[in-house]
């Protein structure tokens, strides 16, 4: 289950960056944007499941 959500957090982020180039390629703000709120939400979820696996071991 925690390689699911890693990878959920991985595929968020990478997702994210795609959307924040496309969104600075062609000057759309809003999807720049978009892209970095998914980034951070990958880098939350993965900092989570980070610490969970500290308390884990």
């Amino acid at each position: 289950m925690a390689r699911e959500k890693k990878a959920k957090a991985k595929m968020e982020q990478a997702k994210g960056k795609a959307k924040e180039a496309v969104g600075r390629a062609v000057g759309n703000e809003r999807m720049t944007a978009e892209g970095k709120m998914e980034q951070a939400k990958g880098d939350a979820r993965q900092s989570k499941e980070k610490a969970k696996d500290t308390f884990k071991h």
